[in-house]
C-alpha cells in the first residue's frame, strides 16, 4: 500500500494551494493527491470567463503545474470512497488503498442535475471536459439554451453570444439578477445581457430536455413549465451546486452544512483537515459560513497545507467572490441579499459604466454584504466596514468611492 506523509482528496484548486501551502513549510514530506477528474489541477473560473472572452488566454495557460511545482504524486481518475480514520488509509472505487500520515479532504461540489436523457448534447456544467465539449459544440450560428439565471449560467450565456453563438437563457426570475441585487442594479444587470444580443427567458422553469421531433442533426429541445419548447443545438444547465460531503458522513466526520471545521480547518478527526466548497468554518468576521468560490479555495487550501504541516495558524481570510460580464465586473464581500435593507450608493462612471456599492444591512442597520460594481481594489475595504460595522448612512456613503 502506497503511503504519503499528506495526502489530498480532490484533485481542483485547493489540492493545488495545499500542495504549494505544505510545501512552504515542509520541503521533504511526501504529498500525494487523488483525482476523481480526468485532469490535473487547473483554473476553473478560466471555464465559463477568461478562455471564452480573452484570446491572449489559451488552454496551456489553464493547468496549474501542480505535480511539478510540488513535488506532488497526481492520481488521476481515482475516486475515493471510504477513509479508514484508525488504519489512516483511503480506498479507490478500483479497490486501490493509500495510507496517510495526515489527510485533507477537498472534494468540492458537483452540478445539480435534473433527469434528461444520455446525450453529450446536454451539459451540466462543471469541469475542462465539460469547458472542451461545449467549444466543439459552440459552433458560430448555432443556438443554444441556457439554463439558470446564477453564476455559471449567466457567464456561460455572455460567453457563448459573444463568441457569435445564439443563446436563450432561461431562468425563473422576473428579472436576470433579482436574487443578488437590488432592483435598480438587477435591471441594469438585465440590461447588459438584452443588449449583447442574449434571448431572455424570465420567470420560466424547465420541466424537461428531450430529443427534437422530427430532427437527425441530433439538436434538443427544452420543454418549459408553460408547456412551450426551445430548440437548441445543445442545451447547457447551470443549477447551482451542492458540497460533496457524502465520503466525510460516511467516515463519521462531523458534517452540518458542510464539513465542520475549527479555525486551523481541522476537522472532528485530528489527522484529517477539509477546505474549500465542503468546508463549514468560523470565519473572523461573517461567523460560521460555508464558501464556494475561487479566492476562498486559494486561500484557504494553502491555510490547510499548512496547517496540515504544522504552521500553527489560524484561518483569517474573509473571502470575496467575483463575476465578469459583457466586460462589467462586480465584487462581493459577505452576504448579498437583497430582501435585507440596501444602500446603494453611486461612485461615479468609467469607461465600463457607473460605478456603484451597495451596502447589504441587518435589521439593526449593520452592514452584513458589499458589492462592488464595477469598483476595483475596494475588497479590503468591503471588509473593513462589516468588521467595523457601521450604522451611520451617513458614514457608509463615504467609506468605498
Amino acid at each position: 500500500m502506497q503511503s504519503y506523509d499528506y495526502l489530498i482528496v480532490g484533485g481542483g484548486m485547493v489540492s493545488d494551494a495545499a500542495a504549494r501551502g505544505i510545501r512552504e513549510i515542509d520541503e521533504a514530506g511526501t504529498i500525494g493527491i487523488l483525482s476523481a477528474d480526468v485532469d490535473e489541477p487547473y483554473a476553473r473560473p478560466a471555464l465559463s470567463k477568461k478562455l471564452w472572452t480573452d484570446s491572449d488566454f489559451t488552454w496551456d495557460q489553464v493547468p496549474l503545474g501542480t505535480a511539478s511545482d510540488a513535488d506532488a504524486d497526481v492520481r488521476l481518475q481515482s475516486r475515493v470512497t471510504a477513509i479508514d480514520r484508525d488504519a489512516r488509509w483511503v480506498e479507490t472505487d478500483a479497490g486501490d488503498r493509500f495510507g496517510y500520515r495526515r489527510l485533507l479532504l477537498a472534494t468540492g461540489a458537483r452540478p445539480r442535475e435534473i433527469n434528461v436523457p444520455e446525450s453529450d448534447r446536454i451539459l451540466f456544467f462543471r469541469s475542462a471536459e465539460d469547458y472542451r465539449r461545449l467549444r466543439e459544440l459552440a459552433v458560430d450560428g448555432r443556438r443554444i439554451v441556457v439554463v439558470g439565471g446564477g453564476y455559471i449560467g449567466a457567464e456561460l450565456a455572455a460567453a457563448l453570444v459573444q463568441n457569435g453563438v445564439a443563446v436563450d437563457l432561461v431562468f425563473p426570475g422576473a428579472v436576470l439578477g433579482e436574487d443578488t441585487f437590488p432592483r435598480e442594479l438587477a435591471e441594469r444587470y438585465q440590461a447588459l445581457f438584452v443588449d449583447g444580443g442574449v434571448r431572455l427567458m424570465a420567470g420560466r422553469r424547465v420541466e424537461g430536455v428531450e430529443p427534437a421531433a422530427s430532427d437527425t442533426d441530433g439538436a434538443v429541445q427544452v420543454v418549459l413549465d408553460d408547456g412551450s419548447r426551445l430548440r437548441g443545438d445543445a442545451v447547457v444547465l447551470g443549477l447551482g451546486a451542492s458540497p460533496v460531503t457524502d465520503l466525510a458522513e460516511r467516515a463519521g466526520l462531523t458534517v452540518d452544512d458542510g464539513v465542520v471545521v475549527d479555525e486551523t480547518l481541522q476537522t472532528s478527526d485530528a489527522a484529517i483537515w477539509a477546505a474549500g466548497d465542503i468546508a463549514s468554518y468560523p470565519d473572523r468576521l461573517l461567523g460560521r459560513t460555508r464558501v464556494e468560490h475561487v479566492d476562498n479555495a486559494q486561500e484557504m487550501g494553502r491555510a490547510a497545507g499548512r496547517a496540515m504541516a504544522g504552521g500553527g495558524e489560524a484561518y483569517r481570510h474573509t473571502p470575496f467572490f467575483y463575476s465578469q460580464v459583457f466586460g462589467v465586473r462586480w465584487e462581493a464581500v459577505g452576504t448579498l441579499d437583497p430582501e435585507l435593507d440596501t444602500l446603494v450608493v453611486e461612485a461615479g462612471a468609467d469607461e465600463t459604466g457607473p460605478r456603484t456599492v451597495v451596502y447589504y444591512r441587518d435589521a439593526s442597520g449593520r452592514p452584513v454584504g458589499v458589492l462592488l460594481w464595477n469598483v476595483a481594489e475596494a475588497t479590503d475595504a468591503a471588509r473593513l466596514v462589516i468588521a467595523d460595522a457601521p450604522t451611520s448612512e451617513a458614514e457608509l456613503r463615504g467609506r468605498i468611492g
